[in-house]
């Protein structure tokens, strides 16, 4: 009997000891199998979109609006950080610090009212509370404003795009001589005063579409862009010759208006206009071409839109003589 049990007892032992050496043997196998299966996946992955370097981050963002830093450090009010730690809850967890000076009690007040904090001047709140402020750049969009802010006079760029702005007035921009730009598109613009953009020595471009303008103010001799689309603009909205004098305007851009005829004379200097889907129905022989001087070349004038008027450009052949190509519209 003892013979046949000692075999017995053998054979348990083993299979107890195939079995605990499996246990570690198939823990291999299956972290083997998951490295190659994770291999796999990594080398199925896209990664051609994952290329951003310091050689590229200039061509996928566009960093041409964000102007030299300009330091606002001055105008930000200074906070002075105290060193002492915040005073427990529980009175008796206070340390014995021993005798000291009595603090003077507050008296309190005397009104029966709450006392209300002094309010701030509009003109010294800055407008960098309400917009965002990057460089000499302000951008105010989609901020429900319903004026101009007050803006930092180094400011170069503004960008009041999305609110719900009625009114300009002279007094919004004085004083901005580095101002370059003016973004207000999709607002409420119903007036603008005459003089809200004429004193402005540095603007370029004046963007103003999907508003409710009836008339266009008079013009800084600095222009370069002029962006009134989308608008209620007639033609008796705009001032006698009011854009012979622009020497430096390139684009025009007046189109989806309630215009009757092309707004002449036009600078020299005009290289894109764009007067479609208003009404004009005629034009004068002299609108883009001198028609006495018949050896005019006018190489700037490349982009003319006139689709969308109820004008048959072919009624008028001697009108562009001068220009490199003829204008878009019906012929």
């Amino acid at each position: 009997g003892c013979r046949m049990r000692t075999p017995a007892w053998l054979g348990i032992a083993s299979l107890c000891l195939g079995a605990a050496w499996a246990v570690p043997a198939r823990e291999e196998r299956r972290k083997a199998e998951k490295a190659k299966a994770d291999l796999a996946l990594y080398e199925s992955l896209d990664l051609d979109n994952y290329d951003l370097t310091l050689d590229n981050y200039g061509e996928i963002l566009d960093l041409n609006n964000y102007e030299e830093l300009y330091d606002y450090g001055d105008l930000a009010p200074k906070i002075e950080v105290g060193t002492l730690a915040p005073r427990p809850k529980d009175p008796m967890a206070l340390p014995n610090l021993g005798t000291t000076a009595e603090t003077p009690k507050l008296q309190p007040p005397t009104t029966a009212g709450p006392i209300h904090p002094a309010p701030i001047p509009a003109q010294h709140l800055p407008s960098c509370l309400l917009c965002l402020c990057i460089g000499t750049s302000v951008y105010c969009d989609d901020a429900d404003l319903e004026h101009i802010p007050p803006l930092p006079p180094e400011t170069t760029y503004l960008y009041a795009r999305f609110n719900r702005i009625g009114t300009i007035r002279a007094g919004d921009f004085t004083g901005l001589k580095k101002l370059k730009r003016i973004d207000l598109t999709s607002n409420f613009i119903s007036w603008v005063d005459a003089d809200a953009f004429r004193l402005l020595p540095s603007l370029q471009e004046l963007i103003l579409p999907e508003n409710r303008l009836t008339a266009l103010p008079e013009l800084p001799r600095s222009i370069v862009r002029l962006d009134a689309r989308l608008n209620r603009i007639p033609s008796t909205g705009l001032r006698p010759e009011a854009f012979r004098d622009l020497k430096q305007l390139q684009f025009l851009h007046l189109s989806d208006n309630q215009l009757d005829y092309i707004p002449a004379p036009l600078p020299e200097s005009l290289r894109s206009l764009h007067l479609q889907n208003n009404n004009i129905q005629t034009m004068h022989q002299d609108t883009f071409c001198d028609s006495q001087d018949h050896s005019q070349i006018r190489r700037a004038l490349e982009d003319i839109r006139l689709d969308g008027n109820p004008i048959n450009l072919s009624l008028f052949p001697n009108a562009y003589f001068c220009l490199p190509r003829l204008p878009t519209g019906r012929f």
